[in-house]
C-alpha cells in the first residue's frame, strides 16, 4: 500500500469518527452503519499489511551458532572477552582515549551500540558511555561473580560480553557503561 493511500485511509477514519461525535447529539445516525464502515476500513488496512514485504529486523542467520564457529571468527583475545566474559587490563584499550565522532559497534556481530556523543572519560581504565544508542541494543543481567553484585552488559543481538554498567555516572542518565575496548569496533562519521 502506497503512503498516499494510507494517508487517505487515515483521513477517512478520522473524518468518520468526527461524524460520529458531531452527529451523535444532533441527529439520529445509525451507529451500526458507521461502526461497519470503520470495521471495513480496519480490515482493509490489515489485508494491505499482509501483502507487504517482511522487514528483516534481526539478521541472526549470519552469526556463528557454535563456540567453534565463534573461535574461528574472533581473535583469541576477542573470544576470551566476548564469549568467555573476560576483561582486558585497565588503561590498555585502544578506545579508552578515543575521541573521534561516530558509532561504537559490537565486535562480534557489528550491531551499533553507542554513539561517540555518549562517551566520557570516567578515569576507570575502560571506555565509558552514559547511554546505549537505542533501547534494547544492550542486554543487562545481574552478575554476582567475584563476591560482588554488578550488572553485566551484553550485545542484544549476539550476546557478546561487553562489560558492566554502574549507577555512578556523572551525566544526567546517572549511568556508566564500562566497556572493554576489545569487545567493540568503531565506525566514524562519514564526511
Amino acid at each position: 500500500m502506497k503512503k498516499n493511500d494510507r494517508l487517505g485511509l487515515m483521513v477517512f477514519i478520522v473524518e468518520t469518527i468526527s461524524v460520529i461525535f458531531a452527529f451523535k447529539t444532533q441527529t439520529k445516525i445509525k451507529m451500526k452503519t458507521i461502526l461497519s464502515n470503520i470495521l471495513f476500513v480496519l480490515v482493509f488496512i490489515s489485508f494491505q499489511a499482509c501483502g507487504q514485504k517482511k522487514m528483516e529486523t534481526n539478521k541472526m542467520e549470519n552469526l556463528p551458532k557454535t563456540e567453534a564457529e565463534w573461535k574461528a571468527k574472533l581473535s583469541e583475545e576477542e573470544y576470551y572477552i566476548l564469549r568467555q566474559k573476560g576483561t582486558e587490563s585497565p588503561y590498555t584499550g585502544k578506545f579508552l582515549m578515543h575521541n573521534e565522532k561516530g558509532v561504537y559497534t559490537c565486535k562480534g556481530c557489528g550491531a551499533p551500540l553507542f554513539s561517540s556523543n555518549s562517551k566520557f572519560d570516567s578515569h576507570c581504565g575502560w571506555p565509558s558511555f552514559d547511554k546505549e544508542l537505542k533501547a534494547g541494543v544492550i542486554k543487562e543481567t545481574v552478575d554476582n561473580t567475584l563476591g560482588m553484585r554488578r550488572v553485566e552488559i551484553t550485545c542484544g543481538k549476539c550476546g557478546g560480553h561487553l562489560g558492566h554498567v554502574f549507577d555512578d555516572g556523572p551525566t544526567a542518565t546517572g549511568l556508566r557503561y564500562c566497556v572493554n575496548s576489545v569487545s567493540i569496533g568503531f565506525e566514524p562519521v562519514k564526511k
